[in-house]
């Protein structure tokens, strides 16, 4: 399948079962994530948003098919500003972050530079119009690189506490369960 045929299947409303249909098809035609992940960037919104959901469950499925393109997937990050877009990104980077050190995701994630990944998390963290799934997957992230980057543990609990002043239940509960984890890692 080529880029454009994938942009047409997208193209229209799809669901859940059509996208992991779409998954499993590019993994066995061996389809190039670089593609993938720059459609993610498309000026049609909507169409982006459902190629960053097929990006999402494609590394739900098999994260280490991702090694080869994670260091492009985390330069793209920063540039992130589709908010339907932010939500797949901020959650694949959860899990990626939450791998087993032996993995071959997370020895390559730990060989890049996050930092620009980092800030960008803490951007959409503060950012008052990124949506609460976002920000909550974005904290659960920067939860899991804190033994990285150090002053993540310094900075997080602030903006926990922020979030949850005037948050939602989601919030609330997320952020307590975040705030218990940063305590307990002391």
């Amino acid at each position: 399948m080529t880029s454009d045929q994938l942009i047409q299947k997208i193209a229209n409303t799809i669901g859940k079962l059509k996208v992991l249909e779409l998954g499993r098809i590019l993994a066995e035609e061996k389809f190039q994530l670089r593609d993938l992940i720059d459609i993610t960037f498309h000026p049609d919104k909507p169409l982006a948003f459902r190629a960053a959901w097929l990006l999402e469950n494609m590394f739900l499925k098999d994260a280490n098919a991702f090694t080869d393109n994670l260091e492009y997937l985390i330069t793209r990050f920063p540039e992130v500003t589709n908010p339907g877009c932010q939500r797949h990104y901020a959650k694949i980077l959860m899990h990626a972050t939450e791998e087993k050190e032996s993995s071959p995701i997370k020895k390559q994630l730990n060989s890049l530079d996050l930092e620009a990944t980092v800030e960008q998390l803490f951007e959409w963290m503060i950012d008052a119009k990124v949506k609460i799934a976002v920000k909550v997957f974005s904290g659960r992230a920067l939860l899991n690189l804190r033994n990285r980057y150090k002053w993540i543990a310094d900075e997080l609990p602030a903006q926990l506490e922020f979030l949850m002043r005037d948050g939602t239940a989601a919030i609330q509960t997320a952020g307590r369960k975040m705030l218990e984890e940063l305590k307990t890692s002391f």
